[in-house]
């Protein structure tokens, strides 16, 4: 079965076979794939998808509302979980991007909403024939985190913004040789 080469160890190959590229519109899943996606800066994405149960319970299953709500004491006591990245300006940036989240989502009336209208509401599949093929940001990518850092979002630089359009579906980046490229086309 060909898949994708970033698919190396059974934590990645299970994300890649099970997640990774599908559509979602669940705005829960979409809050826990921006934070997750800016936890993941300057780290590997297996780092995060090992520690991704944990970050569930701490961030009370990426609840928006409640995440929101997190004091200085709630924040401090996150840097002291050693199951998540224990970097005080992500953790931070993780309540800051929350409330902005609510924000979108009262003008939008959801983020989903709000997030795929950057693609037309329907994934752009990227025909990549091969990994070296897929690019780290595009034009579009810079202009969700160009809009995303306007409404007050931290760690949603370009990069990490093409990262989530990828696993969220916005963006079909399987290779063409995947096995995944079809079934996510076709779901």
């Amino acid at each position: 079965m060909k898949r994708c080469g970033w698919a190396r160890n059974e934590l990645a190959i299970h994300y890649h076979d099970t997640e990774w590229g599908l559509p979602l519109h669940d705005d829960r899943a979409l809050f826990e794939f921006l934070i997750l996606e800016g936890a993941q800066a300057g780290l590997s994405w297996d780092t995060i998808l090992a520690k991704r149960d944990s970050y569930r319970k701490a961030f009370d299953n990426f609840d928006a509302v409640k995440v929101a709500k997190y004091s200085e004491a709630r924040q401090a006591k996150l840097l002291e979980n050693p199951g998540i990245i224990r970097n005080r300006l992500k953790i931070a940036s993780a309540v800051g991007n929350a409330k902005a989240f609510l924000k979108v989502q009262e003008e939008f009336g959801s983020f989903d909403a709000y997030i795929w209208s950057f693609v037309g509401g329907k994934p752009i599949d990227g025909k990549r024939k091969e990994m070296g093929d897929v690019p780290a940001k595009t034009e579009i990518s810079d202009a969700v985190s160009k809009d995303l850092k306007k409404r007050g979002f931290n760690f949603v630089g370009s990069t990490i913004m093409y990262a989530f359009m990828q696993a969220t579906g916005m963006v079909n980046d399987h290779v063409k040789s995947c096995f995944r490229h079809k079934e996510v086309t076709r779901e």
